[in-house]
């Protein structure tokens, strides 16, 4: 505590101060959430069932652990979320598997410089919540325009959008909303 007032009397204005306080607050709340826990009464944002998928309480969303272990494009990615993935789970869990939005994945990506993440199959680090495994740095989200959809990268935590028919280190993740 003494470290905070003493960071804020520093600056030579009082809108400086309050800049300070309002960037430690933003991100002490950011560190805690990315912690693994919820804000309602402390529960642990993450419950691993064992069979494939994980259920995330601050989203409100199941995850799958793994995505799909291979290049693809998105209209496949697509495709396996909704018609494949569900098969490897057991009956009471196959419906309603989605792409996730670029916000949910978002909340996966954990910026805190003391996490170094992991190597994928493919050789790239990624930053990602240790509950879910990549296979390789980047992932399809939903988002779509036209001919291109946009990608969310685990190694840097930028997102950008490509064309939807490349497949290049793209993977799919699959995610249902909790009913």
């Amino acid at each position: 505590m003494r470290t905070i007032f003493k960071m804020l009397s520093e600056p030579e204005t009082e809108g400086d101060k309050m800049k300070r306080l309002r960037n430690w607050i933003t991100g002490a709340v950011l560190a805690w959430a990315l912690c693994g826990f919820a804000f309602a009464g402390g529960q642990q944002r993450f419950t691993v069932h064992g069979d494939g998928t994980v259920t995330d309480h601050l989203l409100g969303v199941m995850w799958g652990t793994r995505d799909n272990q291979g290049n693809i494009d998105w209209q496949g990615a697509e495709r396996w979320v909704k018609f494949t993935f569900p098969y490897s789970l057991p009956e009471e869990k196959r419906e309603d598997w989605r792409l996730p939005t670029l916000n949910e994945l978002q909340s996966l990506y954990l910026a805190d410089a003391g996490y170094e993440g992991y190597e994928t199959d493919c050789g790239h680090w990624v930053r990602i919540v240790p509950e879910i495994h990549l296979s390789c740095g980047w992932v399809w989200t939903s988002e779509k325009k036209a001919i291109s959809a946009r990608v969310f990268n685990f190694q840097k935590g930028y997102h950008y959008t490509d064309r939807m028919v490349h497949n290049r280190g793209y993977r799919a993740l699959a995610v249902r909303s909790l009913k």
